[in-house]
């Protein structure tokens, strides 16, 4: 592919964390991850990408229709809309139904059928109610893709019409969903499904060597008897803080191809979405949504540049504070990487006073407004050539 035509969006956050432990490990523990020879703390891509995802799709001005859900229940989605369309079919019916066109779409089965949860396997299972329907792995579905599977069900069932393997692939697959584009799709049992991400997100570290913390608690019974005076409940619970260097890049020429004429429109959404989102881990616990201290957007024609480099020698301060500093690094870090290796983005915009000498500076707002038009008039010369 030419340069020209390629367009990547880079989106670089710094961003301080009060205690909280917002994406834990099976432990319990806030995630970490040793870089530059000193623990960070760490904040998994899926956390934030689902965090962006859910900002999206609640708040997005775009098509509801075009947003995606990921689901081990495919079956009854479709079932759901088989009985919307005929209210005569029963539920344990639809769902049969919807997994024998589904599985049509691969030589094996997208959904399998199971006893139900604590009740023991059948070979000859004739109470519906005993059995369960369920996706091998999470299925990411549009309800028009829903809603066109559904129909060729229903034609199955009305007309004898059995749908071909490509005809359920093509209904999967109908106007592909704007997080789906984004975050791709993975169907290991019908590889034909898959679609490619446009959207690659780093784990967020901290810039500095960060260390977890206990929260020592009790809980209070609040109508005591004589047997439970004192602490009804003790426990711990763990807790770091941190500022973050948080890292995505969208690949707008891919989400073009996917998407059409809204991948501008998307693009926005989902940087709009990577900034201003939080995973929820333990918020009621912490109150630990903030804001970044600092934002670039790069937009370059050649390859995505993470700038985690910055931070590879672990932030240190003698002010106490890690957010002054750690910006410094990254100004000095973007600068001295595009004069040497990268060369100068096609855009840089900021927000953060502190970034002001990188590129053109404002406010969240502006700098979304002037994101939306160089993506806008960059397609627009694409169109005309």
């Amino acid at each position: 592919m030419k340069r020209n035509d390629r367009l990547y969006v880079d989106i670089h956050v710094l961003q301080t964390v009060p205690p909280s432990c917002i994406n834990r490990d099976d432990t319990g523990s806030p995630k970490t991850a040793v870089y530059g020879g000193v623990t960070r703390l760490r904040v998994s891509s899926q956390s934030w990408k689902r965090a962006a995802r859910m900002m999206m799709r609640d708040e997005t001005m775009l098509d509801q229709d075009d947003f995606g859900s990921r689901t081990k229940s495919l079956a009854q989605e479709i079932a759901k809309a088989l009985c919307s369309l005929e209210t005569s079919i029963s539920t344990d019916e639809a769902e049969k139904l919807a997994t024998d066109t589904v599985n049509l779409a691969s030589g094996k089965p997208i959904i399998s059928v199971k006893a139900a949860k604590g009740k023991a396997a059948k070979p000859d299972v004739e109470d519906a109610q005993d059995e369960e329907a369920k996706n091998e792995a999470l299925f990411f579905v549009t309800p028009r893709q829903v809603l066109s599977v559904a129909k060729l069900a229903l034609a199955w069932r009305q007309e004898n019409l059995k749908p071909s393997k490509k005809e359920v692939q093509d209904a999967l697959s109908l106007k592909t969903g704007i997080d789906i584009a984004l975050f791709g799709r993975m169907v290991a049992q019908a590889p034909e499904l898959n679609i490619d991400a446009c959207v690659q997100v780093a784990h967020g570290i901290s810039t500095h060597k960060a260390a977890t913390e206990y929260d020592y608690f009790t809980a209070v019974d609040d109508l005591p008897t004589n047997e439970t005076a004192g602490a009804a409940h003790i426990g711990t619970v763990e807790f770091s803080s941190a500022t973050l260097y948080r890292y995505a890049t969208v690949a707008v020429h891919e989400l073009r191809t996917q998407l059409g004429g809204i991948a501008a429109a998307a693009t926005v959404e989902f940087v709009r979405a990577f900034v201003l989102s939080m995973p929820t881990g333990k918020q009621n616990t912490f109150a630990n949504r903030t804001l970044p201290d600092a934002l670039m957007i790069t937009v370059r024609n050649d390859q995505p540049v993470n700038l985690v480099g910055a931070f590879e020698q672990p932030v240190t301060t003698e002010s106490g504070g890690y957010a002054g500093a750690s910006v410094a690094r990254l100004t000095e870090h973007a600068q001295s990487l595009y004069e040497d290796f990268a060369g100068d983005p096609l855009l840089i915009l900021t927000c953060g006073k502190a970034l002001c000498a990188v590129g053109e500076h404002g406010s969240f707002p502006d700098l979304i407004d002037h994101l939306t038009k160089a993506l806008e008039a960059h397609m627009g010369k694409g169109d005309d050539e």
